[in-house]
């Protein structure tokens, strides 16, 4: 080869590089902060990128309280893009505090009102919900003869004392939404009253709202109070579980997706919040959830009753969250001796 061939391919071969370098270094990363179940992420990544292969997603995953605590504190140094998965009344606190940008995504009209910040400037939008359930063993109860509870006000009764297991609310949103729908079922003093009742029969809270169910399912508590798509999928996994909607209502929350104020990624930012309400995005949620933002989506989940969407309370999100730090201060204050070590 002579020497001005072996340069030329040399030249040919840096341009490659070259290029390939430049093409790397063209997609955009975002840092996207979640409460989504952590087994979930990687398909939610995926399902995004099939669409938007030029945008990677750096995944900053941890429960609700934890999330929305980061981003608080963070709010005069913002370290994230984007929040994909965070309970709505978490980002409605969020909002108050300034931390939230101002965008109506593509294709805001297709969604379920239930699911939209409603005015007029929206910061965050609605991707599906999740309600509280019990899980109860039915071999565990057996062995220890505890009966099959139909309501909330049957966890009281003494034949549970230490067998009970929920959410701790300041670090899990499903602990929030059972302590915020237990305070607008029954009435602030007689909500207190409740769960002063059910602190006497509960074991330990803990920092994650699928724990209690898990728990459960593997037979280490004979009942969680945890939500109705973990039961289910435990259930599903051969778990002897039953699946117990407490007759006086289900407190519900709903996931949900914004942008954090101050991203340099803005663009970036949008294409996922778009993707996030799109109809690939609400049949993928549709694979857990029995209550997804667009209509007509929702397919029926084994174990869920048909009406389950009929069971969920009339939440009140901006009382929930107005009232969100009072609630867990006096949370904190009465029942956080029995609270796992973080």
């Amino acid at each position: 080869m002579t020497q001005r061939a072996l340069f030329k391919r040399l030249a040919a071969t840096a341009g490659i590089a070259l290029v390939s370098i430049s093409a790397h270094a063209a997609k955009t990363e975002l840092t996207v902060y979640t409460a989504i179940e952590a087994e979930d992420l990687k398909k939610y990544a995926a399902r995004f990128n099939e669409d938007n292969p030029d945008i990677k997603i750096n995944w900053v995953r941890d429960s609700t309280g934890i999330i929305t605590a980061k981003l608080l504190a963070e709010k005069d140094n913002p370290q994230a893009d984007v929040v994909w998965g965070l309970a709505a009344t978490s980002l409605m606190l969020l909002k108050n505090d300034g931390i939230l940008d101002v965008y109506k995504p593509n294709g805001y009209d297709k969604i379920s009102p239930k699911f939209k910040d409603l005015y007029k400037e929206p910061v965050w939008v609605g991707m599906d919900a999740w309600m509280a359930a019990i899980c109860f063993n039915t071999v565990e109860a057996e062995k220890l003869g505890l009966p099959k509870p139909a309501s909330w006000q049957d966890l009281t009764k003494p034949v549970y004392k230490d067998h009970i297991i929920m959410p701790n609310p300041n670090s899990s949103g499903t602990g929030f939404l059972d302590v915020s729908s237990w305070l607008q079922m029954f009435g602030e003093d007689k909500g207190w009253d409740y769960m002063d009742a059910l602190h006497s029969n509960v074991s330990r809270y803990t920092h994650s709202g699928s724990k209690p169910c898990k728990l459960a399912a593997s037979g280490e508590i004979p009942i969680g109070i945890s939500f109705a798509f973990r039961a289910a999928k435990s259930k599903k996994q051969g778990a002897p579980l039953d699946i117990v909607f407490p007759t006086e209502g289900l407190g519900w929350d709903m996931e949900a997706t914004s942008i954090i104020k101050g991203t340099k990624k803005l663009e970036a930012a949008r294409k996922l919040v778009d993707w996030t309400i799109s109809k690939k995005a609400n049949e993928m949620y549709s694979e857990g959830y029995a209550v997804v933002a667009m209509p007509g989506i929702a397919k029926p989940i084994d174990y869920f009753p048909e009406d389950a969407e009929s069971l969920m309370i009339d939440n009140d999100f901006e009382w929930s969250a107005k009232n969100r730090d009072a609630i867990l201060t006096q949370w904190q204050t009465r029942y956080d001796s029995k609270s796992e070590p973080k």
